[in-house]
């Protein structure tokens, strides 16, 4: 890799750190840390499977699709991003920086890519493709999401980012099967 290649990523590296130290200081504001917690815990599965069953119980039949999409695109995204993190067993920011403080619980040991973003992303893009007037209701949750685990401390933005574009990706490429 060339000077000027290690350069921009080092810079990239910087500017990351600092964003992510920036918005994680938020979380010293007790409202702010308990509002992130939440929107955290609920975006571990509860909010998704509660819309899953609303979907259900809301459209009988007719939503058996749009649930066996989302929980099979679901699926997809659990093994994509656990085989990632094996790979790039990228640390989490309060493990490396002293400045960052950890205000929620991690799932798991490594970072990258945010797996609550990651699968935000695909619930919701899929939910939306088939109950488009569920966006409004989704699409800031699933920001919300991502957002919590940079200010919980649990992930970098490029950690965030990333889940997003493969949760995209994931969400993508699975209509083209349902």
């Amino acid at each position: 890799m060339s000077f000027d290649m290690r350069f921009y990523i080092n810079r990239m590296h910087q500017f990351d750190s600092f964003l992510c130290v920036a918005v994680n200081h938020t979380s010293q504001y007790r409202l702010i840390r308990n509002s992130f917690r939440l929107i955290s815990r609920l975006g571990d599965g509860l909010f998704w499977y509660v819309l899953m069953i609303g979907i259900l119980v809301l459209n009988g039949a007719e939503g058996y699709q749009a649930v066996a999409h989302m929980a099979l695109a679901g699926l997809v995204g659990t093994i994509i991003y656990k085989w990632l993190k094996g790979k790039t067993l990228r640390p989490r920011p309060y493990e490396v920086h002293q400045d960052i403080w950890l205000a929620g619980t991690p799932l798991d040991k490594f970072s990258f890519p945010s797996g609550h973003t990651l699968h935000a992303v695909v619930f919701g893009l899929v939910a939306i493709d088939y109950y488009p007037l569920l966006a409004f209701v989704v699409v800031p949750f699933m920001a919300m999401v991502a957002l919590s685990r940079v200010v919980l401390g649990l992930h970098y933005p490029s950690d965030v980012i990333a889940g997003a574009l493969i949760g995209g990706l994931i969400a993508g490429l699975s209509f083209t099967f349902f």
